[in-house]
């Protein structure tokens, strides 16, 4: 009998769950929504705000939290976009694989539930104008660096060629 009571609380023991909780920074949904809607047809683009407008401006990133707001409770999570659209696509089809994707990859990742989408679309542009003005100052700082590189390089070659005719032209004058 004393073996069976010894059984019994092992088995007790062993179905006992850890105490504690699993929750998520809003960073971590801001990242699960910008890679899940990075194929979306018709969207060019998250606008983050006036202050990553001017980030992005300068220096080349590849965040894929601007422009994403979320908040994120223990079940559910609610997501704000501002979004730019591409010239020629409809909002609402947009909108709806948008919340297509968000929900299947929130649901995925985290097991949370997507509640709520609310998403402006602050632009609308073609794909050439966002290209346009997705270069940063880095990019045409590194621009000009190459072009300067490239016409000094081009000068350098012009007073080699200069300076070894003239040592050739002096040469045959000497004989």
């Amino acid at each position: 009998m004393s073996t069976e009571k010894t059984t019994t609380q092992n088995t007790a023991t062993e179905n006992r769950q850890p105490k504690g909780e699993l929750t998520f920074d809003d960073k971590v949904i801001q990242k699960v929504v910008g890679y899940a809607i990075e194929n979306v047809t018709g969207l060019l683009g998250v606008d983050g705000g006036f202050v990553a407008n001017i980030k992005n401006k300068i220096v080349n990133t590849d965040n894929p939290t601007d422009g994403i707001d979320v908040e994120v409770g223990k079940e559910q999570v609610a997501v704000d976009l501002d979004i730019i659209m591409e010239y020629g696509h409809n909002a609402h089809d947009i909108y709806k694989q948008l919340t297509e994707v968000i929900t299947k990859q929130v649901r995925e990742t985290t097991s949370l539930t997507l509640v709520e989408l609310n998403v402006e679309v602050v632009d609308i542009q073609t794909q050439k104008e966002f290209d346009a003005s997705q270069t940063s100052l880095q990019d045409r700082v590194t621009d000009a660096g190459s072009t300067i590189k490239e016409k000094t390089s081009d000068g350098v070659d012009a007073v080699k060629k200069t300076t070894s005719q003239a040592v050739n032209d002096d040469d045959n004058r000497v004989k």
